[in-house]
């Protein structure tokens, strides 16, 4: 397989403003793909017209996982008022499986407690996910994508916010992922894990840029 996802010259548009023009891209199978580019370039929307959830306004996408996507962004859209925990926002990636209204199984259970332990947010499982720092909300929503145990993982900026040591767990986390044959695309501002991944997309201004050039 020569590609996991391919887009040929996709648009994509925010309103009336078209904050990706003609982008024409291969992501290799089984690979970790770092999304560069200053703030505004149009990493965030590239990664929703991967995932497919942001449907491009011309142009064609491929993909080659027939599952559902782990699309993991930023911050939660659950308000920070809910009661929800660090355990059950974690659940909340077995309902690709059970559906939202269906009592975990075992198996899934475990695959939480699995992924909250590999993430070092088990400790976290009963507090709230509103009273949590940026950094652990962001490793607990990554928890939320492992849980998901998807072929396909799209991560807006995961280690926003980390210290070195959280940043070190996900990067090893990251790999181990990749060698189980999971595709992995993470925007990142972080040039370090950039020249980490094993292939780069550098956006400016929502277009492909040259790979070389300086962020």
């Amino acid at each position: 397989m020569s590609a996991a996802i391919e887009l040929h010259g996709v648009s994509a548009r925010h309103g009336a403003a078209t904050v990706l023009h003609d982008v024409t891209i291969a992501v290799p199978p089984q690979s970790i793909t770092a999304v560069t580019g200053h703030n505004g370039s149009g990493k965030s929307t590239l990664l929703g017209v991967l995932a497919g959830v942001h449907p491009p306004a011309s142009g064609s996408l491929w993909r080659s996982h027939s599952g559902r996507v782990a699309f993991v962004v930023q911050r939660s859209e659950a308000s920070d008022a809910l009661p929800i925990t660090v355990r059950q926002t974690v659940s909340m990636g077995r309902w690709a499986h059970r559906g939202a209204w269906r009592r975990l199984t075992r198996e899934d259970r475990s695959i939480v407690d699995e992924c909250m332990e590999r993430l070092g947010v088990a400790d976290l499982a009963r507090r709230r996910l509103g009273t949590l720092s940026g950094g652990q909300r962001q490793r607990v929503l990554l928890a939320q994508g492992l849980a998901q145990r998807s072929d396909l993982l799209l991560l807006d900026e995961p280690a926003t916010g980390l210290d070195a040591a959280a940043k070190a767990r996900i990067a090893a986390v990251l790999a181990e992922e990749r060698a189980r044959g999971t595709t992995i695309v993470h925007a990142t501002h972080d040039p370090g894990d950039a020249a980490a991944a094993d292939a780069r997309i550098v956006l400016a201004h929502g277009r492909i840029a040259d790979p070389e050039a300086r962020e």
